[in-house]
């Protein structure tokens, strides 16, 4: 199959590769979103915030205005091998909407990849007057690294993994970061104290080549995590902030998911520090995707 792929949205679920013997990941989940427009709450990234819920008032779908040819672009941050695409429809209104999308992928930015016939993945509504809303779009791929024949799955590691932090603010424990959730909402976010050098830690359980470590921030008080450090390691010394640092976050902007490249830096532990500052640290939802490093602790 080339790159040369249109197709139709008839079905809730379209098929586009089918690989023998693999099991595909939901690599959306690590990508950044767009689209045409905005209308009202409905951004881009609610498309892939892991939550199928249709019901648009309660914030979890995308929404453009109408307009002509209204589109929504996932980028996937890699060229990546994608054996199907699963979209979820809005369920409380006008479904007819998406009737005659298109789902469109490949590696160009031409018209928006719209003209895309993988690392861009669009779905764009032709016509005037139109509007694209979109309540989750899960793209699933395998991953084949160069020199192998074998697809490697890079997934969410952090899901199954143990948070802690330095402190607790109210109700809202270290674990809402990992709870598979991008809602910006203060009620599934973590907060800690204002504490000089807060910090935030998943223990993966196991030692992985972290590709990337993505980010969702609160939609209130967003330069409170400008600063902040990601640290990845075996250690645990200092409350692992002492391991060596992937990235320093300058700023995520209110309700927005940023994706920090990690160069496959090994590591258990996964910290988010603000450092040499009193300060609270809050975090939406953490995701750390990569692969077992085979060094087992």
């Amino acid at each position: 199959v080339g790159l040369d792929m249109v197709f139709m949205l008839l079905e809730l679920f379209c098929v586009c590769i089918t690989p023998a013997s693999t099991t595909p990941v939901n690599v959306a989940l690590k990508g950044v979103a767009s689209q045409s427009s905005l209308n009202g709450y409905g951004q881009a990234q609610n498309a892939i915030d892991g939550n199928r819920e249709s019901n648009y008032p309660l914030g979890s779908c995308t929404h453009t205005t109408q307009e002509t040819n209204p589109w929504w672009r996932v980028d996937l941050l890699d060229v990546t091998r994608v054996t199907a695409v699963s979209i979820t429809n809005r369920g409380d209104s006008s479904p007819e909407r998406l009737d005659g999308a298109e789902i469109r992928i490949g590696n160009s930015l031409e018209n928006n990849g719209i003209n895309n016939p993988s690392q861009y993945v669009v779905v764009v509504i032709p016509g005037q007057n139109k509007i694209l809303t979109l309540c989750e779009v899960e793209v699933f791929a395998t991953v084949k690294p160069p020199g192998t024949s074998s697809p490697v799955h890079v997934y969410n590691v952090a899901l199954r993994g143990v948070a802690a932090q330095s402190s607790q603010f109210s109700d809202r424990d270290a674990h809402y970061a990992i709870d598979g959730y991008r809602n910006t909402n203060y009620g599934s976010c973590t907060h800690t104290a204002q504490n000089t050098n807060p910090w935030w830690r998943v223990d993966l359980l196991d030692v992985y080549r972290v590709t990337a470590v993505t980010i969702t921030n609160r939609d209130a008080v967003p330069e409170r995590l400008d600063g902040a450090e990601i640290r990845i390691g075996n250690s645990l010394e200092n409350n692992g902030i002492n391991n060596p640092r992937c990235v320093v976050i300058s700023h995520i902007p209110a309700r927005e998911t940023y994706t920090f490249q990690c160069n496959k830096m090994e590591g258990r532990y996964i910290v988010v520090v603000i450092p040499d500052r009193k300060e609270y640290l809050t975090l939406c939802e953490l995701e750390v995707y990569g692969t077992p490093a085979g060094n087992h602790l």
